[in-house]
């Protein structure tokens, strides 16, 4: 049997991309080298995770977004929302922080996010990594995705019509080999891939533990002249040793080791008597320069490694899945324009190589020197303002992702708002099978005469909306992000060019930067 795409790596990037190529009824294979998915770091409180605004919309517009937001079971506490505006519960308190700077609910100017609408898919919110895998695994069962767990990829060959992929003793074909196998991918390692970037500065501990005294230890962020350690709740940290990463899964995390780390950053003769959980981890930050060769793709940390500061790899990864999902299945399907498929990294190498400088920049504050100390001041500063808690907002929520479409409408290249139609329909919900959308609010003429000319890749809907932000018209890529703007009478022409690029074969414009 030959797949049409082998996925390796069964976490939440994996799982996401094998269910967007499902809705193109294509055969997906996901492999999957450990046997048990469960960790303890997956759960509280370690596998807290935060979710944002991009990520919630992608899994409200696959129907996903009630199930992740639901209770975790296991006695875990629910995830954590903060108000939404269509709820119409005050937004108040801690809404994010830069290198543990926090920036407030009160002080962020949301008026200036021009093309947001309130919506179920607020721009925040807390689930637990094992919860999430949870859900993406029972969906993508649902549709038939065969997961193969305690076999991974061990090794592959890939030609111009397939990959071969060798896996715990045995040959598997597939037309599209997708490496979302975390950051010491073997299909990065085996596909050739150059990653390039900047080596540790620190080794960073998650620990939880039981202190002889727990009083020696406030709860809170603190900076030392050694590093930083943050108290979550008693006898839980975070650790930042500034040792160039020397420590990192080198020595076995024994009590001893654990209290020697914990006593020279916190600066404090204190004594561990037990240890019940301890990781590292580094801010090494790496990026493959390319995410494709030839019919070998990467997505999530198999395509860039950074430091977990800041909670930014899983939405990074999901936003690969969900930008590379449609694109690899009109691929596969013959119906994609010539270049879609590497528009996948134009689009998405900028934003991965953009969240590494943002958790480099965090590090850089959080050096144990004065001139981060300095640093430190001035942020604090800036961070507690109105423009810069809205700057920092924007970077942190991922309201100011936009791709570069070469188009000058400003909602071009952002995520789509989602409008709430005459019936009640939001357009969020229109997204469900994975189809573009031509939204025609004025009911033209000259667009209804579009409806059909690309067959089920678009869905014409004629409908004005309950705020349609001055717009009359757009055109709404799979993935929920506008292709094609006007908030003019919407000409036809530019309307066929624009979905000509992105949803047919044949003459279309070259691909934009």
């Amino acid at each position: 049997m030959v797949h049409d795409v082998i996925i390796a790596g069964a976490g939440p990037v994996g799982l996401f991309l094998a269910c967007e190529l499902r809705l193109a009824k294509l055969s997906v294979l996901v492999l999957e080298r450990l046997e048990d998915p469960s960790s303890p770091l997956k759960r509280l409180p370690f596998g807290m995770r935060g979710l944002w605004g991009p990520s919630m919309e992608a899994f409200y517009r696959r129907g996903l977004l009630e199930q992740i937001a639901s209770h975790p079971g296991d006695g875990a506490p629910g995830p954590w929302r903060s108000g939404s505006a269509e709820s119409g519960s005050p937004r108040r308190g801690p809404a994010g922080h830069f290198a543990g700077l926090q920036f407030d609910h009160r002080n962020i100017d949301t008026s200036r996010w021009t093309y947001r609408l309130p919506g179920p898919a607020d721009t925040q919110m807390v689930s637990e990594m094992e919860h999430i895998e949870r859900v993406l695994t029972a969906h993508a069962l649902s549709l038939g995705i065969e997961i193969r767990r305690g076999q991974g990829v061990d090794d592959f060959e890939s030609s111009n019509d397939e990959a071969t992929v060798r896996s715990g003793g045995e040959r598997l074909r597939a037309r599209w080999l997708v490496g979302c196998d975390g950051g010491r991918s073997t299909v990065r390692k085996h596909g050739g891939f150059e990653s390039v970037g900047t080596e540790p500065e620190l080794t960073g501990y998650s620990i939880q533990v039981e202190l002889a005294d727990p009083s020696q230890l406030p709860l809170g962020r603190h900076s030392t002249s050694a590093g930083m350690y943050t108290q979550w709740q008693p006898g839980v940290f975070a650790l930042a040793d500034f040792d160039g990463g020397a420590l990192h899964r080198v020595e076995p995390l024994t009590r001893e080791h654990v209290q020697a780390v914990l006593r020279r950053v916190s600066c404090t003769d204190v004594t561990v008597n037990a240890v019940i959980l301890a990781s590292t981890w580094t801010d090494r930050s790496k990026q493959a320069t390319t995410y494709r060769k030839g019919r070998v793709l990467l997505a999530g940390d198999a395509a860039h490694i950074h430091s977990p500061l800041g909670g930014q790899g899983l939405n990074l990864g999901l936003g690969d899945a969900m930008n590379l999902g449609w694109k690899l299945a009109a691929t596969i399907r013959g119906d994609a324009p010539e270049g879609l498929l590497d528009s996948y990294t134009t689009e998405r190498h900028p934003v991965g190589a953009r969240i590494l400088d943002w958790t480099r920049a965090q590090v850089a504050s959080m050096r144990p020197d004065r001139q981060a100390r300095a640093l430190q001041a001035v942020l604090r500063d800036l961070i507690a303002t109105r423009d810069g808690a809205t700057y920092f907002a924007e970077r942190v929520w991922g309201v100011s992702l936009r791709y570069d479409l070469g188009e000058e409408h400003p909602l071009v290249g952002r995520s789509c708002p989602d409008f709430e139609l005459e019936d009640g329909t939001k357009t969020g919900t229109l997204l469900r099978a994975g189809h573009g959308l031509l939204l025609d609010f004025g009911r033209q003429a000259s667009l209804s005469a579009l409806d059909g000319l690309w067959g089920e890749r678009v869905r014409y809907v004629a409908s004005d909306a309950r705020d349609r932000l001055g717009l009359t018209a757009l055109l709404v890529r799979p993935d929920g992000f506008v292709a094609w703007a006007s908030d003019t009478t919407p000409d036809p022409e530019a309307v066929t060019r624009a979905a000509a690029r992105w949803f047919t074969r044949g003459e279309h414009p070259a691909m934009g930067g």
